[in-house]
């Protein structure tokens, strides 16, 4: 799930990179951006019929070529007998359009899935460098940074024609430090498909919606999700949720003694509901956070205090050409008085996408993202700096981000980062540079 970025250098070598690129009348020619069949793939990944990578997510908001469509379409052939009729019309109209390149593939790819394993493995090489610069009480600037290197490897084993079980290992490393930590399971859980419903259970990502887009928590919990719907769709998910794992400071007057956010763990349900049409994408969701935690936030109400977080999202994005788009998202914590409101608006043009080298995009965005509003961002540039002992925040940020992404060989990402705003708590200046790097296989 992320928002890729970059400055103003990287920029022009992106320009230059995409003149090179052109296309060929062959099978590894790109498919135009307006085709009508990256929506048809696109619905049949949301349904659960296209497999993306090991989270599940299908990232193909580019162009890619007619041979990596067909691959995709001969999986979703593969698993005609589970799909509805919607569905099954859906993949017969893909078949037809990419039938040459399906007959190319033939034999090999049925071979290959009769050669498959149970389990598949997939994974992902992350560098990040950050640099923070924030005004302190006296005026003057502290300096901050982080420089790691992360692991992420998922598993996913297939148990029958409707269920998965899909995990993630995580490992990184403090270069800086030449400090190592050890792997640890950061999320596992079951997959079921039936038709138009999903069911997730086990340890996972909160349900993704249109209504916030990461805006509130992109974090893992254990419970349940369930996802029904293919153009409209409703979520509803319940569970447990660590609060140690959201970007919140306990205050010194928890009387309970010494204790942190990760000693109150939340009893968490959600519901959200997402629409998607044409070029526009929309949804409202509510999540529901019941812990002690909330109880010994400084600031969090200004009279009785709480044991709960009510936040209420609403959002979309649309799509005004095949380059451009703007999203739009607003979230008020209901229980909340005091940093209870966090809000994006960013404008894309293109987009990186690993399958097709030299691609890239960039972005404009605006972001106020409220500590009591925002508990964990899905923005890694805002996530990482919540790890850095800044005056006032953790109350939130705001401020201006802008940046790019290229993606210079296949299955590699370059992201880059600049933000320019203030710690809420505090009003003072704050400024973040931000790189990423990935290789994914």
């Amino acid at each position: 799930m992320k928002k890729y970025i970059c400055g103003a250098a990287l920029s022009a070598a992106l320009l230059t990179s995409s003149a090179l690129a052109s296309a060929a009348a062959n099978p590894f020619s790109d498919v135009p951006a307006d085709h009508w069949a990256y929506d048809a793939v696109a619905q049949l990944a949301d349904d659960g019929v296209i497999e993306g990578y090991g989270d599940g997510t299908y990232r193909g908001q580019n162009e890619i070529t007619r041979y990596e469509m067909a691959q995709m379409v001969a999986k979703a052939m593969a698993k005609e007998d589970q799909v509805n009729a919607q569905q099954k019309a859906m993949i017969d109209r893909l078949a037809a359009e990419f039938a040459e390149e399906l007959g190319n593939l033939g034999v090999r790819v049925e071979n290959l899935e009769q050669k498959v394993d149970n389990v598949k493995w997939e994974g992902e090489l992350r560098y990040v460098h950050l640099s923070h610069r924030d005004e302190n009480a006296a005026g003057a600037t502290d300096k901050h940074s982080v420089n790691t290197l992360q692991l992420r490897l998922l598993p996913v084993a297939t148990v029958n024609d409707h269920w998965k079980v899909r995990a993630r290992l995580t490992g990184s490393v403090k270069l800086s430090e030449d400090q190592a930590s050890n792997v640890a399971l950061s999320y596992l859980y079951a997959d079921g498909n039936y038709g138009n419903l999903r069911i997730q259970a086990g340890k996972m990502s909160h349900f993704w919606s249109y209504s916030d887009d990461g805006l509130v928590a992109d974090s893992w919990f254990s419970g349940a999700i369930l996802t029904y719907g293919t153009k409209t769709k409703i979520m509803v998910e319940g569970g447990r949720w660590n609060m140690g794992n959201a970007a919140l400071n306990v205050s010194g007057k928890d009387k309970l003694g010494g204790r942190t956010a990760s000693d109150y763990t939340a009893n968490h349900y959600g519901i959200g509901v997402d629409h998607a049409t044409g070029k526009l994408q929309a949804g409202v969701a509510y999540r529901h956070y019941d812990s002690d935690v909330f109880q010994f936030l400084p600031a969090y109400r200004d009279g009785a205090v709480t044991d709960k977080a009510g936040i209420l999202s609403v959002g979309g994005k649309y799509k005004f050409t095949k380059d451009v788009a703007l999203s739009a998202h607003y979230a008020r914590n209901l229980e909340a008085d005091n940093y209870n409101q966090s809000a994006d608006v960013q404008l894309n043009y293109k987009g990186s996408n690993v399958a097709n080298p030299g691609s890239w995009g960039m972005y404009l965005a605006y972001r106020h993202l409220g500590g009591y509003s925002t508990l964990m961002p899905t923005y890694e540039l805002h996530r990482q700096t919540y790890k850095i002992p800044v005056a006032g925040g953790e109350y939130g940020t705001k401020g201006w981000v802008i940046g790019a992404s290229y993606a210079p060989m296949k299955n590699t990402n370059i992201d880059m980062a600049y933000f320019h705003g203030t710690s809420l708590g505090s009003d003072h200046s704050a400024k973040t540079f931000y790189t990423r790097v990935q290789m994914f296989w």
